[in-house]
């Protein structure tokens, strides 16, 4: 049997090249992260519209997680590195998150109208108006 100093891990050894080409954006790299995002955009987008059960919470951890990679790939990056390509990409995306707030408005504004319609049914239905403050002027 070995000991603890004759163990050799199979991991490839962390060197300052690995951490210079990490940092470095490709743009490659770049449109298809856009891709995923814009994917996942269209994705929620559609099931909000039409998907009562569509888990928002896993779409915006889905949508932050692929922020935080296009952050890191852009890191570094000033506006006038970025290629023809990769503008046109995000200048789509913009287009795509502009409708994606929309849906998110509008689901929104939906559920607190049913919210408030419930509320109103609830409230009359507790209530046969007998001592209310409504009934004696204290509720203004």
């Amino acid at each position: 049997m070995s000991g603890p100093s004759e163990y050799r891990p199979n991991l490839p050894a962390k060197t300052d090249a690995v951490d210079a080409a990490t940092q470095q954006a490709r743009p490659g790299n770049i449109g298809a992260i856009i891709n995923r995002i814009e994917e996942a955009v269209e994705e929620e987008t559609a099931s909000i519209r039409t998907d009562i059960r569509f888990d928002i919470k896993a779409s915006n951890a889905r949508k932050s997680r692929y922020l935080y990679e296009l952050t890191r790939a852009t890191k570094g990056l000033v506006e006038g590195d970025f290629p023809a390509d990769l503008k046109v990409g995000v200048d789509r995306l913009r287009d795509k998150l502009v409708a994606n707030e929309r849906a998110i408005l509008a689901h929104l504004s939906a559920v607190s109208e049913v919210a408030g319609l419930l509320k109103d049914a609830i409230q009359r239905s507790e209530a046969d108006g007998t001592y209310s403050a409504n009934e004696f002027g204290w509720a203004r």
